[in-house]
């Protein structure tokens, strides 16, 4: 009596087309929200809650093409002097990340590499401090900055983030498991100093992870609300994301020039997510295999 068996090559076009359908609606599912936000910043009010996404009409593919415009862009340049607050959320995410990535990373090569009295007590400490959420260090924070006369500067808002806890263990633990030691001391015998070390021979070999964080810490500064609506007071130092908030009215809202400037606020973001997202997926799995 003959079995009947499926043919291996078929089992896996079939997982294949099972995995790319799942994708597909992935991929739907998130962009469907940038889609209808790109629609929104261009359609006049009077349509913004007639049509779903662009407005029917009797144009090409039954879209009224008239109906469309790009006030709402122009609007924010023009009245709300939108450039300064773009300038000052990329100069804030810019050196706020940097210099994190500059100080974890040197931070996360010490506690790997040097052998010193009370290394295994302050990694466990940073370990324990992961598990601090940040609202908690807020009014601490604010103490701590008016006492140091830092409230209302890009100091006070930078200085909190240069060396994080998650960043120093995520640099610790790629380094440990992607630097041997006979490297750095055949480097150490042929009379290179330490931060000759660091930047010739380290961070070349930790650049995934390096383009990782620096990316992360990017977005994690250029959207962030709280901090810059805590310490700086002044409206011409705020940030992009404080002042698309600061848009909304107490009685009436603009929601095309809302959708203007969301889309306006993500546009950094989705360019350096696209030219680093090879980085950023090799650094999220730097270390996991030790080797």
């Amino acid at each position: 009596m003959k079995t009947s068996s499926a043919n291996p090559n078929e089992l896996g076009f079939f997982k294949l087309g099972v995995l790319y359908f799942l994708l597909l609606v992935v991929a739907v599912v998130t962009l469907v929200p940038l889609i209808y936000m790109v629609c929104s910043s261009i359609k006049m009010p009077g349509d913004f809650f007639t049509s779903r996404f662009l407005p029917r009409g009797e144009g090409f593919l039954g879209v009224a093409w008239d109906r469309l415009t790009l006030s709402h862009y122009f609007r924010l340049f023009t009245q709300l002097d939108f450039i300064r607050f773009i300038l000052n959320s990329f100069a804030f995410a810019a050196l706020a990340s940097v210099l994190a990535t500059l100080f974890c990373s040197m931070g996360g090569y010490a506690l790997a590499k040097f052998r010193f009295k009370g290394r295994r007590t302050m990694g466990a400490l940073i370990f324990f401090t992961l598990m601090i959420p940040g609202p908690l260090l807020l009014a601490p924070g604010y103490q701590w900055l008016f006492q140091l006369g830092l409230l209302n500067t890009y100091t006070g808002l930078i200085l909190p983030g240069a060396a994080t806890a998650f960043g120093i263990f995520l640099f610790r633990q790629s380094m440990i498991n992607t630097i041997p030691d006979e490297l750095l001391e055949a480097a150490r015998m042929d009379g290179c100093r330490e931060f000759e070390i660091f930047f010739y021979v380290v961070v070349p070999l930790v650049r995934p992870t390096l383009a990782a964080f620096l990316l992360i810490t990017f977005l994690g500064a250029w959207n962030n609300f709280i901090l810059p609506q805590i310490i700086l007071q002044s409206p011409e130092k705020q940030t992009l994301a404080v002042a698309i908030a600061q848009m909304k009215g107490m009685y009436s809202q603009d929601y095309g020039m809302l959708m203007a400037g969301t889309f306006i606020s993500i546009l950094p973001v989705m360019i350096l997510f696209l030219i680093l997202q090879k980085e950023f997926i090799s650094g999220l799995t730097a270390g996991a295999v030790k080797g």
